[in-house]
């Protein structure tokens, strides 16, 4: 899809489709009451006889007299008179962007931006505009032996009021567009099933992104991954057939020598649950349980694209936990790459596992924050639901950070305890940790484990075991985190040209 803006007075509007808001009891907005007036009254017309009351995301389409400007024109409601919230707008977009798709329209302009949205600018709205019409617009398809007509529309125009207007329209569509690229690589590869996005596949599309996008990628082998020492992960991969892969990408958008972002992304390609097999309903979801991954593979990109002015690197663990003779039984013990030996009470319990090893190989780079990103447990889902991922860091200001970047993305996240209490339920009578604390706060003592690795650094773990996919009709990945973390690299890109 295609994004453009120009300057534009409403009444001239013209093409195969036009959005207007209206909200309820028929109040048009500004660029509305234009638009019915450049088609005879045809929009008061339908409102006046009730037929669209404007209700939040209710949308109908109009067609105005034969011969004029404009074939068609979307109304979108959005609810009562006045502001409306930074949510309700991505609402109206949303719901607009799917009644286009519904048309014949091959082109729409949106005339939206006169929209008042509270704790929104003109970039924003141009942003969110690009964003939820690329997520919007995404259909998996391509593992079907036939595939589904694609809807026409191929091209979105955000009109503004005022050439003044046009540079921060333009900014925001670029950012949108390739944050909404990002979040659909994201989303192809959770949805790409098990037997397809393994982990060499993985390590094939980290070099693939690398190429197109000009920047140098890594791949270590599981006998470079045994010198090293990463035992821990080593262990997770030991039941599957497949090699397990360990990616490094490393994006350089500055010259200066300027310490790195890391972030880190859990890459479990299938979870079985090894010997501590899960039950067999909705295990074919456990494809999901790499999304960590894609979402790192989706904010790189994403940055790569806005060409943003920030040195960040991708690190990838990834592998299978598969049963099998050769598995990690419970009760085993094993050497991480920071020396610590951690008790495997449960190998269902695998995210950590990798991600321990991955964390300590970033010390290398220096970073000036990590942040890792794992579906890492269910009790985060019983926690939060399926509405905001689970944030736990060592530091404030960062946690404060990635807070507003998730609002101002409606990506949200919430903030959960990093207390050393929680550290007694992994103790061990055999090694230093174990890997499971029990039922009681288990999202909490996931986090606690990885803190044990990440003393050095200021840190924050990302759990997105509720975010990452929707279950039932609606099954498939959603491509969260990238917006929370690419609105989290725009504001660092931001601030270093202040």
């Amino acid at each position: 899809m295609e994004f453009s803006t120009k300057a534009l007075a409403a009444d001239k509007a013209s093409g195969p489709a036009v959005v207007v808001g209206v909200h309820e009891k028929g109040a048009l907005s500004v660029t509305a009451t234009a638009v019915d007036k450049a088609c005879g009254g045809a929009l008061r017309a339908v409102i006046e006889r009730g037929d669209f009351p404007g209700k939040l995301g209710s949308t109908r389409v109009v067609y105005p007299p034969v011969g004029g400007r404009i074939e068609r024109v979307v109304l979108v409601g959005l609810g009562p008179a006045g502001s409306i919230s930074r949510r309700q707008y991505r609402d109206a977009l949303i719901a607009a962007v799917r009644a286009l798709l519904d048309t014949g329209a091959k082109r729409a302009t949106l005339l939206l931006a006169d929209i008042v949205v509270d704790g929104a600018d003109l970039r924003w709205k141009a942003r969110h505009a690009a964003l939820c019409a690329s997520e919007t617009a995404y259909r998996f398809d391509e593992m079907k032996s036939s595939q589904p007509p694609t809807p026409p529309l191929a091209q979105i125009e955000f009109m503004v009021g005022s050439s003044t207007e046009v540079a921060a329209a333009r900014r925001g569509l670029r950012e949108g567009h390739a944050i909404g690229e990002g979040s659909n690589l994201a989303r192809t590869l959770g949805n790409l099933p098990g037997n397809v996005c393994t982990p060499a596949y993985l390590a094939a599309q980290a070099r693939k992104l690398g190429r197109q996008w000009k920047f140098p990628v890594t791949v270590l082998e599981r006998a470079q991954m045994e010198k090293l020492g990463m035992h821990s992960l080593l262990s997770v991969s030991r039941g599957s057939s497949l090699p397990p892969k360990f990616i490094v990408m490393n994006y350089r958008g500055t010259a200066a020598k300027t310490a790195p972002i890391v972030l880190v992304g859990k890459g479990i390609t299938f979870d079985t649950g090894g010997i501590s097999l899960k039950p067999a309903g909705e295990m074919d979801e456990m494809k999901f349980d790499m999304c960590g991954a894609a979402s790192v593979f989706g904010a790189l990109r994403a940055a790569a694209q806005m060409a943003l002015p920030i040195n960040l690197i991708g690190v990838v663990p990834t592998c299978e936990n598969m049963p099998g003779g050769n598995a990690t039984r419970p009760g085993d013990i094993v050497t991480t790459l920071s020396g610590q030996t951690v008790e495997i009470l449960n190998t269902d319990a695998e995210g950590r596992l990798i991600l321990c090893d991955a964390l300590t190989y970033t010390e290398r780079f220096k970073p000036s924050v990590v942040i890792d990103i794992a579906t890492l447990t269910g009790a985060c889902v019983i926690a939060l639901g399926h509405v905001a991922s689970g944030l736990f860091s060592n530091d404030e200001a960062l946690a404060g950070e990635l807070l507003a970047a998730g609002d101002a993305a409606g990506d949200r996240a919430w903030r959960l305890p990093l207390w050393d209490d929680y550290m007694e339920q992994l103790k061990s009578n055999f090694a230093d940790v174990a890997n499971i604390g029990g039922r009681p706060a288990g999202s909490i003592t996931a986090a606690m484990f990885l803190s044990r690795f990440t003393r050095s650094m200021r840190w924050a773990h990302l759990d997105i075991a509720g975010v990452a996919w929707k279950s039932g009709a609606q099954k498939g990945a959603t491509g969260r985190p990238v917006p929370l973390l690419t609105q989290f690299l725009l504001e660092q890109a931001d601030a270093k040209t202040r």
